[in-house]
């Protein structure tokens, strides 16, 4: 991917649990190939393992490469699940890996939070709600970040899919013992999608995947919520945790922006609504806006920006990292 005729581009790779997903392109021409490789990176005892990232990116950036043309690498963004509190090894390892494979001189490493943020908004103060199976809120005044939750499903990630889903089950088994804040709606959908109740804890305990397995529930919360009330308030209940975290980071002046983005939120209105209600009790002068992109989508926004040298977004050890080999 070198030669005098070629044209300099950049590469946006958005890493997470699903695998890797990748685009080539130019600032002038924007994304000009897109391919995805379905195996997530390893983690190990220094976090995202970079040499496993490699090894998973170089065939996939040849396709790419092949399909885009005459385009030169001069510079790479990566998005990355787990790179805040994981990517140690990512950030010591890769910008050399890069330089060493395609010459790449500019290399951003971005938390999936940040490039959700960009993808959402673009380089303009605000937050954004990121939401799943876990959930974060990142906010921005251009200059720093702040973050809220996304610790887990066992410390936090409160108003997420597993959240709410636990909410759920949990609601299902008052109803099954006769407790009160049962839902007899949420018992007949659980034992509808899971067998009997008294079998719940054994069919979910020793699942590795338990938050996945807990967020599956929750589009039967949000199918309940219209005529159930015990559901209608756990959706109630997470907008509030969500309100809370996208308060906790958003700038103080002006009138910052505020988006959500994630599959979470194709609940629809059962959630949406009572979260349009709280941000606006919580940030008033805040303005709701839809989306305009992806995390896939903000790290092309971080590549074309800083192959530029447009790249106005703050610097963080953490959640944003630029670095800039010799030669630039």
């Amino acid at each position: 991917m070198t030669g005098a005729s070629e044209e300099p581009g950049f590469l946006a790779v958005d890493s997470g649990g699903s695998g890797l997903r990748a685009v080539v392109g130019t600032a002038e021409r924007g994304p000009l190939a897109r391919r995805a490789s379905a195996e997530p990176v390893r983690t190990g005892d220094r976090g995202i393992d970079p040499g496993h990232f490699m090894t998973r990116l170089v065939p996939l950036v040849r396709a790419l490469a092949a399909e885009a043309g005459a385009v030169r690498l001069t510079t790479v963004a990566v998005g990355a699940a787990g790179l805040a509190s994981l990517g140690d090894g990512l950030r010591a390892e890769l910008p050399g890996a890069l330089a060493r494979e395609w010459g790449v001189r500019r290399v951003a490493l971005a938390a999936d939070a940040v490039t959700a943020y960009v993808g959402a908004l673009g380089p303009r103060p605000g937050a954004v709600i990121a939401g799943g199976t876990g959930l974060i809120a990142v906010g921005t005044d251009l200059t720093g970040w702040r973050r809220a939750d996304g610790w887990g499903h066992l410390l936090g990630d409160c108003g997420s899919g597993a959240w709410i889903g636990r909410a759920g089950l949990e609601a299902a088994l008052r109803a099954h013992d006769g407790r009160e804040g049962g839902s007899a709606p949420l018992l007949a959908c659980a034992e509808e999608g899971f067998g009997p109740a008294a079998g719940l804890p054994g069919a979910l305990y020793p699942r590795p995947d338990r938050p996945a397995v807990l967020a599956s529930f929750a589009p039967s919360v949000a199918a309940c919520a219209g005529e159930d009330p015990v559901a209608a308030g756990i959706l109630r209940e997470a907008a509030r945790h969500m309100a809370g975290s996208a308060a906790a980071v958003c700038p103080s002046g002006g009138e910052p922006r505020v988006a959500v983005t994630g599959g979470l939120f194709k609940l629809g209105d059962p959630l949406l609504g009572p979260l349009d209600e709280e941000l606006t009790r919580l940030l008033p002068r805040a303005r709701r806006v839809p989306a305009e992109g992806d995390p896939l989508h903000g790290s092309v926004r971080i590549a074309a920006e800083l192959s530029t040298g447009s790249l106005t977004l703050p610097s963080d050890e953490t959640m944003l990292a630029v670095t800039t080999r010799s030669g630039d």
